[in-house]
Formats: C-alpha cells, sequence, structure tokens
C-alpha cells in the first residue's frame, strides 16, 4: 500500500520558509497576525498538523491571509482545495507552461504531492537513467552557458515529475533523489546565474518536495540552505536564520559530513556578511575552518556537493575580510585562493579576482584595481557568471573619483562593449 504524503506543498513551504516544525509555524501565524490587524487569532499545532494531512480543511480568510503573507505563496498553491472548487485550478498543464522573465521556461509553484502507483509501468532502470542524465547536467553547469542549460533541467524536472508516478520502491526512491537535485541545480540557476529569486524559491520548494519522496535528509539540509540565501542577499537577518537553523536540523538528521557542516557555516556567514554583520559572518568562518581542521576531510560527501571545497571557503572569508574593511588580510587570503584555485573553476576564478580589484580600489590603488578587474573581464568571456559581473560593477561604483583617468575609461570601454553586453543580456 502508498503510503500517506499528507499535504506535502504546505510543509515543503513551511519549511523553505524557515519554520522546521510545526509549532513554529502556529507561533509565527499567532505573532503575525496582529501585525496585518488580525486580533485574536489563535493557531494550535493540531491545526497545522490537520492542515498538513492528506485533506486538510479550508483555512477561515484571517487564516489565508496570515499564511500567504509568511510563505509567499496562494492558498492554492499551499495544497488547499476551496470546498466549492473540487479541482485546483492551479496545476500546471501543456498549455500553461510556466515562462520566466528572460522568455526561458521557468518553474512554476508547485502544483501538488507527487502521484503514487501502485504498481510500476517504467522498468527498474528508469531511475538509474534519470540520474544518470541529472550528473550529466551537474558537469556541465561550470562550462555551459546558464541560460542555455536552464532550459534543459527545466524540462528534465519536468520528465521526472511525470515519471515519479509511474514508479515504486527503490526505483522511485532514486528517481525522487535525482529530481530533487535537478530542481537544485534549476534553483542555483535561477538564483546566481540569471538572478530571479522567485523562480529560484518555487525550485528549492520542489526540489524539497522531491527530497522527501527520496528520504534524503542531506538533499533537503542543502536545497533549505539554499534558500537562505534568498532573503539573506535580501538583508532579512531573521528570515535567513531561520532558514540556516533548518537545514542544520536536517543536516543533524543525515549525519553530515564536516565537509558539508563547514558549507553551512559559510552560507550562513555570507547572508551575515550580506545584512551588515561581518563580525558574526567572520565567527562563523572562524567556526568552518575549524571544523574541517578538526573533521575528517576524507569523509565522503554527497557527489552532488561540487560547490564547496577549502579553498571555496577561504574565497567566503576573503570576499567578507574586503567588507569588513580589512584590506591587507582580505588581499593575502584572496591572493592565496586565487594560486590554490582549480584552473576549470571560471565561475569562481570570476568572483576573487573581482574581489581582489575590489581589494585595490578600497586601499587607493585604482590602477592596480583595474588591472584586476580586466582579468576577471577575460573569464567572463568564457565563462559567463552575472554574480561575477555584479562584482566588476561594485568595483567600478569604487572606482568613481578616477573616472577621468584612463585606465579606468578603458575598463568602461570593456565593461560596456559588444560582447559583455549582450552575455549580460543573454543570461
Amino acid at each position: 500500500m502508498p503510503r500517506p504524503v499528507g499535504n506535502v506543498r504546505l510543509k515543503a513551504a513551511r519549511q523553505a520558509a524557515g519554520y522546521a516544525s510545526q509549532e513554529a509555524l502556529a507561533e509565527a501565524i499567532r505573532n503575525t497576525a496582529p501585525q496585518l490587524g488580525i486580533r485574536s487569532l489563535q493557531i494550535s499545532v493540531r491545526q497545522v498538523r490537520r492542515w498538513e494531512s492528506a485533506n486538510p480543511p479550508w483555512p477561515q480568510p484571517d487564516v489565508q491571509r496570515v499564511l500567504t503573507h509568511l510563505l509567499g505563496q496562494s492558498i492554492e498553491e499551499l495544497g488547499f482545495t476551496a470546498p466549492w472548487n473540487g479541482t485546483n485550478s492551479t496545476r500546471e498543464g501543456p498549455s500553461r507552461r510556466p515562462v520566466a522573465a528572460s522568455g526561458a521556461p521557468a518553474i512554476g509553484p508547485a502544483p501538488g504531492p507527487f502521484p503514487t502507483a501502485s504498481n510500476a509501468t517504467q522498468p527498474a532502470t528508469v531511475g538509474s537513467d534519470f540520474a544518470a542524465i541529472t550528473a550529466a547536467h551537474r558537469r556541465l553547469y561550470w562550462s555551459v552557458q546558464p541560460s542555455q542549460l536552464h532550459a534543459t533541467v527545466v524540462e528534465h524536472t519536468r520528465l521526472g515529475t511525470a515519471l515519479i508516478g509511474e514508479t515504486t520502491g527503490r526505483c522511485r526512491t532514486a528517481l525522487a533523489a535525482a529530481l530533487a537535485e535537478s530542481y537544485l541545480l534549476a534553483g542555483r540557476i535561477d538564483f546566481f546565474d540569471l538572478q530571479q529569486p522567485n523562480a529560484a524559491n518555487n525550485a528549492f520548494v520542489r526540489g524539497l518536495q522531491a527530497a522527501g519522496e527520496a528520504d534524503d535528509a542531506l538533499l533537503g539540509a542543502a536545497i533549505l540552505a539554499h534558500t537562505a540565501f534568498i532573503p539573506g542577499w535580501e538583508g532579512h537577518r531573521e528570515d535567513a536564520e531561520e532558514r540556516m537553523s533548518a537545514a542544520r536540523a536536517y543536516a543533524r538528521r543525515g549525519n553530515a559530513p564536516a565537509m558539508m557542516l563547514a558549507w553551512l557555516d559559510a552560507v550562513e556567514a555570507e547572508c551575515m556578511t550580506r545584512c551588515n554583520d561581518t563580525r558574526t559572518a567572520l565567527r562563523l568562518i572562524s567556526h568552518a575552518e575549524g571544523v574541517l581542521a578538526e573533521g575528517d576531510t576524507d569523509e565522503p560527501c554527497p557527489v552532488w556537493m561540487d560547490w564547496f571545497s577549502p579553498v571555496r571557503l577561504a574565497a567566503f572569508k576573503g570576499n567578507t575580510q574586503l567588507i569588513a574593511g580589512h584590506t591587507a588580510q582580505a588581499r593575502t587570503t584572496l591572493l592565496g585562493v586565487l594560486d590554490n584555485l582549480p584552473a576549470d573553476d571560471g565561475k569562481q576564478r570570476t568572483i576573487i579576482l573581482g574581489d581582489l580589484a575590489a581589494v585595490e580600489a578600497a586601499a587607493g590603488r585604482p590602477e592596480e584595481a583595474c588591472r584586476w578587474a580586466n582579468e576577471a573581464l577575460d573569464q567572463l568571456s568564457v565563462t559567463w557568471y552575472a554574480v561575477g559581473m555584479d562584482r566588476i560593477r561594485d568595483v567600478r561604483k569604487r572606482l568613481h573619483a578616477w573616472r577621468d583617468e584612463p585606465y579606468v575609461r578603458s575598463l568602461d570601454d570593456r565593461m560596456y562593449g559588444w560582447g559583455t553586453t549582450v552575455s549580460a543580456l543573454q543570461r
């Protein structure tokens, strides 16, 4: 008999928003209601449990207002069906395929729990076959133009979502894990490369649903930590911290290796840096360094976690030192990163070169800053990365006082040349 899945949409949205438990959501509803002009709204854990059941009751209008405010989705997208409407009008069909602002296919809000099947209609190899394509996309991410790869990854998630209703047992579990990774990759491209946080959030919520189907706590931790970037980069500290708390809970549940625990510290450190708390960020990075020094760095990490290493941790550190005003320390850290960065890590190289340019601009060495910025543009011409271009734009703002110098004008000519401009518009 297939196990009951309940209202997976609400549960995934709750966890993605940083509410690790039903009690946390109930408390948030009670605390938020007065801010919306709603008095005496008493919601218990039992009520949240009913909402996350297989047949959730339709919430009262005031509750709907608070739920949609906290979770950022419509009440139908959260898995509720109005008593006067037996069908879910938000389900995605072939004629209602979401499209991103760039015109590329996008992942819409979660359409509901994944379908179950009493009998598999797909062969037992479909899970491993789907996972093999997911692994190929993971490798292609580091070299293929994001806008080109994104469309392929999104279509792959649609295929996986369709196939999961035609599988059972271990095959379904393997397929769900690969599907969660594909959603995670789609969200990473949305956020870091295409700079579309809303689309990224949709992908992460769906990925969390798939990770739940696979019962893969480490994938859940990775997805939740990625969701923290969204409020973190906007300077919303409390939201970022709540999501990181949820990610750490999943990491503990999955007995995360030292490398992953250090990455969680690095993610939270970047969020704190964006929230103007570099002291806490540097403390978190120091803790991550200790985790790697004391832990078993040879302990196997999930194969999909290819975005972090001790060198990447040092890159986080250098950027935080720069923003904290520790210019000399940042220069030393970032030069060390550049010396140890793998030759094929073009995206990260752009970030480091941009940060080195910012260090020299902060130190009052504009010509040297332009030299590093030009190197970053050289790398961008090979591997486009929107976050890397943002770093160069930030450097240019720091060089405003020297805007009439020939080396700054030369940098402007390159920044706004045909190739770079077209790449930025095509991202």
